[in-house]
């Protein structure tokens, strides 16, 4: 198929195709997104394609309200939640939804991820929020467009920023993580579940295990994204 959202589509593919490479899902559950902001429109996987016979040709480009742009496919039944959340964060360039394993445990009880050591520190200095579970109006209604607001709605709440977290459980649901670009999305998915995993184990091991002090968090974070960071090459 010939279409001025080739490029878009390859971008989409090979992001998706990182899910199971990075044994962050299993089947079918999970999807990437591309956004191009400026032509209004995003990439997403295929409804229920599994991923070993996806190609670029069949990543389904929608716009901003979810409508179908190119046709070739019924596109993720997140494309909604994808949808309301390009429309009102225009930073964000990706978006992924799994069902990884560790993560989606902590969604399912319903709990944040404390921050109890470096390596979240590294990444965020705030414990991993979960918003809370959807309001059966928001259920009964237009569901997975209710989700982007229930994501956006817990952000809100808690004063924090999508430019700094860039990633969220939903309550009893699952993740989402996002970026600037579809390939950070993709790192923070993976992030997020080592981050679920090891938090899971500090409590196994400590169940009364105290979170990473404030000094720490903010050294680690700073060495990494601070003004004077010194992490990595120039």
């Amino acid at each position: 198929m010939s279409h001025p959202y080739k490029e878009l589509q390859e971008q989409a593919y090979l992001a998706n195709m990182q899910l199971p490479a990075l044994g962050l899902v299993l089947f079918t559950f999970g999807n990437v997104s591309v956004a191009d902001h400026k032509a209004g429109v995003f990439a997403i996987k295929p409804s229920g394609v599994p991923y070993d016979l996806l190609s670029p040709e069949k990543m389904v480009i929608v716009d901003f309200d979810a409508n179908n742009v190119t046709n070739n496919g019924r596109p993720s039944s997140d494309t909604k939640t994808h949808a309301v959340l390009y429309k009102h964060w225009a930073q964000v360039g990706g978006i992924v939804h799994t069902h990884s394993t560790y993560a989606t445990a902590w969604a399912q009880a319903q709990r944040d991820i404390p921050i109890y050591g470096t390596t979240h520190a590294d990444h965020l200095t705030s414990d991993v929020p979960c918003a809370p579970p959807m309001h059966d109006d928001m259920i009964k209604g237009n569901y997975e467009h209710e989700t982007g607001f229930q994501i956006m709605n817990c952000l809100n709440d808690r004063k924090l920023s999508y430019e700094e977290i860039e990633m969220i459980l939903v309550g009893n649901h699952a993740p989402f993580t996002w970026g600037k670009t579809a390939d950070k999305a993709v790192y923070n998915a993976a992030v997020l579940e080592e981050v679920a995993r090891m938090a899971y184990l500090t409590e196994t091991i400590r169940p009364s295990c105290p979170r990473l002090k404030d000094s720490l968090i903010k050294k680690h974070f700073e060495r990494k994204h601070g003004p004077d960071s010194y992490y990595g090459q120039q």
